[in-house]
């Protein structure tokens, strides 16, 4: 009898202290480390759903995507991080070395042209080339196309930054290259002509950044902006009744923001559940309903602020070319810029 109440006991405490293992284990498996350049908007609307949805807390760390990027690759053979969440499509292709292979199971449900094709890359959000137009300065013009934009009453009326150091206003040159040239050739001489008279319209006008574009055309200082559709659609959102978004004829090029996990994550099937979470049909609504970035799933509801974009006129890039002949395109400007001034 007390051979067996002495088992019991030894047991007991083996069950307890592998409870207790098990527990700790549990514990630091709940623990998930994002990297993240995007707004503190997106990112309060994901992570605390998430942590809620699953019990896995999530550390986020906020920086430009320039700088985690640097992170990661300082940080490459003992990662902290686990997830980038955010950046554009030519930081993830520049840097795939730091990125582990995975493909979402919620990827079947993603647009087309942007699935997961490279392996590494989730494409959570688009963002598209539009112009905002100041509906009160312009009732008496119609602003419906790039060509439209060589309208003489125009001329030094249309904001734009500059392609060399702005991702907005080189994503317009693209687009407008691509839009303009007969046989989708970024370095077609009738699409580079047309380059060339927008040029003329600006009257040497460069706004100083990207934000400077939207903002000169909200405030009446400037009638139409190349810009991209997330902060227009966010003003519109807003309130701002004296905007609204045209999506040029020719064709808008959306660009998707992506999303990888970091390599040799500690914690990769929580960052696995995370890339999953951000393709799913809540978060993807979301995006689209309560926010202004534009989903990527199908089916996925935008509010009355973002139009239907099985709706929208839209060509796509080349996003590969673009990468490898981004100096090319920004040095063919600039001389074109500097001969017409």
């Amino acid at each position: 009898m007390k051979k067996f109440k002495r088992m019991s006991i030894l047991l007991l405490v083996t069950l307890m202290l592998v409870a207790c293992s098990d527990g700790g284990k549990s514990e630091e498996n709940k623990k998930l480390v994002v990297y993240s350049p995007n707004s503190e908007g997106l990112i309060n609307a994901v992570v605390p759903l998430f942590e809620e949805k699953t019990g896995i807390k999530v550390e986020v760390i906020s920086a430009g995507t320039g700088e985690l990027i640097k992170r990661i690759q300082s940080e490459k053979e003992n990662p902290y991080g686990d997830v980038l969440f955010g950046g554009t499509y030519t930081q993830y292709i520049s840097n795939k070395d730091l990125f582990e292979p995975y493909v979402s199971k919620e990827d079947a449900n993603v647009v087309d042209e942007y699935k997961n094709n490279t392996g590494y890359i989730t494409y959570t959000v688009l963002d598209g080339s539009v112009l905002i137009v100041n509906k009160e300065l312009t009732k008496d013009l119609k602003i419906e196309s790039y060509e439209d934009l060589l309208q003489p009453e125009l001329k030094g009326k249309i904001a734009t930054a500059d392609p060399s150091n702005s991702s907005s206003a080189f994503a317009q040159l693209t687009n407008i290259l691509l839009a303009m040239s007969p046989d989708d050739d970024y370095m077609n001489d009738e699409a580079w002509d047309y380059v060339g008279k927008l040029i003329q319209q600006w009257d040497g006008k460069i706004q100083s950044g990207s934000s400077s574009v939207y903002k000169s055309v909200v405030d009446g200082e400037m009638w139409v902006g190349l810009t991209y559709e997330d902060p227009v659609a966010k003003l519109v959102k807003d309130g701002a009744k004296n905007v609204e978004i045209v999506y040029p004829k020719e064709g808008s090029v959306f660009l998707p923001a992506g999303s990888g996990i970091i390599k040799n994550a500690k914690n990769k099937e929580n960052a696995e559940l995370f890339i999953d979470f951000l393709l799913s049909e809540e978060v993807q609504n979301i995006f689209g309903s309560e926010l202004t970035n534009r989903p990527v799933r199908k089916g996925a509801k935008t509010g009355d602020h973002l139009k239907d974009y099985a709706t929208l006129p839209l060509i796509y890039e080349d996003m590969e070319y673009v990468y490898q002949n981004k100096t090319q395109l920004v040095e063919r400007y600039t001389k074109l810029f500097a001969e017409l001034q």
